[in-house]
């Protein structure tokens, strides 16, 4: 048992060396390679934290842009309409004056059609009324003619 211990009491010795560069590469590779890369590895992720949270600011302030754009397109449509709507009560508004003034006119051309009828009726009537008178004398003055007298 005395030979194992000391082979591996040797065996321990010559592990030395190498545990000592095990360690001192471990070091070296924390210093020179591990630290440094796990910087450069945190500003990377940093970095595109940042370009997400910059393309969601800019994503919503298109959201908001694409909003205010389509409010004031409906404020247009509702100007356009609004516009074409006075345009056709303007139109109504025009047409029923037209048709007032058509009536109007029409109306004063019926009174005077009216006039002038009873103006035409009373003077056939005076007319009719003299021719009347005046057959009637006709016929007495022949019928109390001689029956002789006027063949």
């Amino acid at each position: 048992m005395d030979q194992t211990l000391h082979q591996l009491g040797e065996l321990l010795l010559g592990a030395v060396p190498t545990v000592i560069l095990l360690a001192l590469l471990y070091a070296l590779y924390t210093g020179i390679v591990h630290k440094p890369l796990q910087r450069v590895l945190e500003e990377r992720r940093s970095k595109a934290e940042g370009a997400v949270e910059k393309s969601r600011a800019d994503i919503a302030a298109a959201e908001e842009r694409t909003a205010e754009y389509e409010q004031k397109l409906r404020e247009a449509r509702a100007a356009v309409f609004r516009a074409q709507e006075a345009k056709r009560q303007a139109a109504l508004q025009s047409r029923s004056t037209a048709v007032a003034e058509a009536r109007s006119r029409a109306q004063a051309q019926v009174q005077t059609a009216k006039a002038d009828i009873e103006n035409d009726r009373a003077a056939a009537e005076k007319g009719l009324q003299g021719e009347a008178a005046a057959l009637a004398q006709e016929i007495v003055r022949r019928v109390l003619q001689p029956a002789g007298a006027g063949r």
